[in-house]
């Protein structure tokens, strides 16, 4: 059995050992060494951002069964896309896969928060008033079936094998549950990370009410495209103990931390209002 059958056949297994390991580790290196104090209840919080989640993967296996496995396997057979067209070589292919993927995934970061009617959306995730392992998961329905329609679209245009998406999926889920989360990692331990993948501390600076803070570090696994486009900023203006997280207009408690509100934020004005009991 070669590594593509293996993964095809235990991807399920895979995706959610990663997933609950991941998130089994960051959740107890919070407890251990967290960056900053939380200011609402971690319990209310979990209950409803995990409630989100269960929510997205369950309207994602009814609406796409195969997912982007399914799209991969159907242009590999089918050789369509650039790499199956030009056939570069397998390890290459894979390489190229992992970092146009990414890339992409990138942009679309970029585009949420520049389109309105994106931003609505996207504005579910930044409402989150702490920011913790959870957050890296709470995205909204609408959201979430945008991303995986965009990422169809790219699949079929570059044609990667079904282990690189599969790899690729892996690696995007367990990156972004590692940097959401509120760890506290020594400095040069961070300064020579963030070299090579995006850190809880520099993406943290992206959740930051100050626009143009909320505007940069659109990475979630590698930073290279951040350095690269000029949308890199290494710390936050205020520091990290101190910075306000969130976004500015979205204060009202029970709609930014329970499910039900969080599912109506991308349809309701912004509008400010005072902080209910935390």
């Amino acid at each position: 059995m070669n590594l593509g059958d293996f993964l095809i056949e235990n991807e399920v297994m895979m995706r959610l050992g990663f997933f609950f390991g991941m998130f089994l580790v960051m959740g107890l290196l919070e407890l251990a060494f967290p960056r900053r104090k939380l200011l609402f209840s971690k319990t209310i919080r979990w209950l409803n951002n995990m409630g989100l989640v269960f929510l997205n993967s369950l309207l994602l296996r009814i609406l796409f069964p195969l997912a982007a496995t399914g799209v991969a396997a159907w242009v590999t057979s089918h050789s369509w896309g650039f790499l199956n067209i030009f056939n570069i070589g397998t390890p290459l292919s894979f390489i190229v896969s992992i970092l146009i993927l990414d890339m992409a995934i990138w942009a679309q970061h970029v585009l949420v928060h520049h389109v309105p009617a994106l931003w609505r959306l996207h504005r579910v995730h930044h409402a989150d008033p702490d920011f913790d392992v959870t957050t890296g998961a709470r995205f909204h329905p609408l959201e979430i079936i945008f991303s995986m329609l965009l990422k169809f679209l790219v699949i079929l245009l570059l044609g990667p094998s079904v282990a690189a998406v599969i790899v690729f999926e892996i690696l995007l889920n367990a990156t972004a549950m590692f940097n959401h989360a509120n760890v506290r990692l020594p400095t040069s331990l961070d300064r020579y990370l963030r070299l090579i993948m995006v850190t809880p501390d520099m993406h943290r600076v992206h959740h930051s009410m100050i626009r143009s803070e909320t505007n940069s570090n659109f990475g979630f696994n590698l930073p290279w495209w951040d350095y690269l486009y000029g949308t890199y900023c290494s710390q936050p203006a205020k520091g990290h103990e101190a910075m306000e997280i969130g976004i500015p207009e979205f204060q009202n408690t029970k709609q930014i931390t329970q499910l039900q509100g969080m599912l109506t934020i991308p349809f309701v004005s912004e509008q400010t209002t005072h902080r209910g009991k935390r």
